[in-house]
């Protein structure tokens, strides 16, 4: 099943693997809300294109170009490479299928690009219909021209969301990590936040993420091997271990807070955390301590004592996730204050840091 074809400014590229998917909302959001410069790439994951076009109003089906992905991995990113690699236009944007577009988006994105001379636009994200800023990146606030990956925290922003120049794509030879089911875009984005020119959009109409996705294959718990296999992937990168310590120690610091951190808080059940589970938590741990020795250093007093208890596997799992709940009460003295008070101005310390993520939610 075909669709139009010939080039198009913007490239936008949705994975889908069921029609149970909300798929004719974001196909709607694009083609109705941001009809100019858009040409919408629907890549079928290991389902019949038909069935997909089946629950889209036929006013768009007709005008989306639909392809055909099957790898049998519980993963997006071979579809969203798949549909990148058709991608004919300036700029590629890829999306999910339960998320949408505002009106505008788009426009506002290659208006930005322009006057920028980005290569990539990272995009503002708001969370559901009640659409609530989503602080990442926590950038200066002050900026207004091209971002910097260690002074604008732009590893926070995981996922590489917004626009992507096409050149710059080839140029440096990029696509997802397949057949990771976590992490496979998180490698692709520090590359483009460390390689390309970076802006970020600070208003206007953005990218919504749906929580309606009852099923999104990132919100299942998986053995630590399995959640985090991304980090041990990106660590031994030749292009990540040539960048400086400072770009190295921003971006462990990151999957530190984000994505080890988060490992535990999203696993609250102590009869999860198996000693083997407590054994691959301490391993990735040990890569990040050998990937950037500093990473940890202007952490908070509770960041530390939580990592003191993933450290020790011995620790009981019931302290330990207590621990990852604590370093969540913003505002609270241990929370406030880094365990080496010389940090106190690193722009990843507490103050610095919490002060630029309730700039980046106005």
């Amino acid at each position: 099943m075909t669709g139009p074809s010939g080039p198009a400014t913007v490239d936008v590229v949705i994975a889908v693997h069921s029609p149970a998917r909300p798929i004719d909302r974001a196909v709607r959001s694009v083609l109705g809300g941001n009809p100019r410069h858009t040409r919408l790439v629907v890549v079928c994951h290991d389902v019949d294109p038909d069935r997909i076009a089946g629950v889209v109003d036929p006013e768009h089906r007709d005008r989306v170009t639909w392809l055909e992905h099957r790898d049998g991995l519980r993963s997006a990113s071979g579809p969203f490479n798949a549909g990148m690699a058709a991608a004919q236009g300036d700029f590629v944007s890829i999306m999910g299928s339960d998320d949408t577009l505002q009106p505008g988006s788009v426009d506002a994105w290659l208006d930005l690009a322009r006057r920028t001379r980005a290569e990539t636009v990272v995009t503002r994200l708001v969370l559901g219909e009640a659409e609530r800023r989503v602080p990442t990146p926590p950038t200066r606030p002050w900026l207004r021209g091209p971002a910097q990956v260690v002074s604008d925290r732009l590893s926070y922003r995981s996922a590489p969301l917004g626009l992507v120049s096409t050149a710059a794509r080839v140029r440096l030879g990029l696509s997802l990590a397949e057949g990771m089911p976590v992490g496979g875009d998180v490698g692709y984005a520090t590359r483009l936040w460390c390689e390309t020119r970076v802006v970020v959009q600070r208003t206007g109409p953005g990218y919504v993420i749906g929580e309606d996705a009852a099923d999104r294959v990132t919100y299942e718990p998986r053995p630590i091997e399995v959640e985090l296999a991304f980090v041990a992937d990106l660590l031994q990168q030749s292009w990540f271990t040539a960048y400086p310590q400072a770009t190295r120690t921003a971006v462990v610091t990151k999957l530190l807070r984000i994505h080890v951190f988060g490992a535990v808080t999203n696993r609250p059940d102590p009869a999860w955390w198996t000693l083997v589970e407590r054994t691959a938590l301490v391993e990735v741990m040990l890569r990040l301590h050998a990937a950037a020795p500093d990473h940890a250093d202007p952490l908070s007093r509770a960041d530390h004592a939580l990592i003191e208890a993933i450290l020790d596997p011995q620790t009981p799992a019931e302290e330990m996730i207590a621990l990852a709940e604590r370093r969540r009460r913003h505002g609270t003295p241990p929370t406030l204050v880094p365990r080496d008070v010389r940090q106190i101005g690193h722009r990843e310390a507490p103050p610095r840091f919490m002060a630029a993520s309730w700039w980046a939610r106005r």
